[in-house]
């Protein structure tokens, strides 16, 4: 488990050469990793930091509490690895990737979160994330997750490559669909879905039964619970 340790001094970026400065036991011209942090809890980025710069192959070249943050960072820093939170405030971890993508910053992503729902992991993988990490693994296993990526692999550990195959086997529900399953858990009837989104109630039954097959439930209390449970549902 990844534990909070003391600040450690984040080394700032030099554009002529990619080892450290200052002298932090870094064989003379070794190729460091240069990793940006992005967290909206500030023990974790402390604590990251101080892991990871600890780290003879590694840099932090910075931590940031928000995606807008991050990508005002990245203009400035040339970075290698994007260690991200899935779930924060103003800009998640999804929209972040998204942006980074359509940016084409010459960067790797991994996310290192909490969340680890079918759905999380699949729209992770779909917006760019290369690697997919619990805050829960040791810090070993993230540095190795950091180095694979680095290298031009993916990262999935075997019980997250599982949700991502069973995710890819499933159909994806319509923005339609989403929105009827929203207020189904809402508990409102056919009838008041109809109204509130001016479609008829033969249309309403339509997406139910679409929702229904797509999820293999049996009934509508079922899809709620289990839309829930694999992310696709998420209650504000």
């Amino acid at each position: 488990m990844i534990s909070q340790q003391p600040h450690s001094r984040v080394l700032p970026y030099n554009h002529k050469r990619r080892s450290l400065v200052e002298g932090v036991g870094a064989r003379e011209g070794y190729e460091l990793i240069r990793i940006l942090i992005v967290d909206d809890h500030l023990a974790m980025r402390v604590g990251l930091t101080s892991i990871l710069g600890a780290q003879h192959e590694l840099e932090v070249i910075g931590a940031a509490a928000s995606g807008d943050e991050a990508l005002a960072m990245l203009e400035r820093r040339m970075t290698d690895i994007l260690l991200l939170d899935l779930r924060m405030q103003h800009m998640d971890g999804i929209g972040l990737l998204e942006e980074v993508v359509r940016r084409r910053y010459p960067l790797r992503a991994i996310v290192f979160t909490s969340y680890e729902t079918d759905e999380d992991v699949y729209r992770a993988v779909s917006a760019g994330a290369h690697g997919y990490l619990l805050k829960e693994s040791s810090e070993q296993e993230l540095v190795d997750a950091i180095v694979a990526v680095h290298s031009g692999k993916s990262y999935l550990p075997p019980h997250i490559a599982s949700r991502l195959t069973d995710r890819m086997h499933r159909s994806s529900l319509s923005m339609r669909e989403l929105e009827v399953l929203e207020m189904m858990a809402k508990g409102l009837t056919n009838k008041q879905i109809a109204g509130a989104l001016g479609i008829s109630d033969h249309t309403v039954r339509s997406h139910v039964a679409n929702i229904t097959e797509k999820l293999n439930v049996a009934d509508r209390t079922e899809a709620v619970t289990i839309a829930i449970k694999l992310g696709v549902l998420q209650l504000r």
